[in-house]
């Protein structure tokens, strides 16, 4: 796959995996969280909020991968 198109495969995805992570954990906090203690929410934010890292770093290296070159 061309680098360019490469980038561009990962930009689009790494938009949509934000998109959805934060409606999806949004939710979430929303649907359990709704009586629960103040540190409770802190510590559920601070959570999700680090955990998309984790799966943007792979797309993200992924991204940034060399092309393979030509079968010779």
């Amino acid at each position: 796959m061309p680098t360019r198109l490469r980038k561009f495969v990962g930009m689009v995805a790494l938009v949509a995996l934000v998109v959805v992570y934060a409606i999806v954990s949004t939710a979430v906090a929303v649907a359990q969280l709704a009586d629960k203690s103040a540190l409770v929410h802190l510590i559920y934010y601070l959570v999700t909020g680090l955990l998309w890292v984790l799966p943007a770093m792979l797309l993200v290296k992924w991204m940034e991968g060399k092309p393979r070159r030509p079968a010779d």
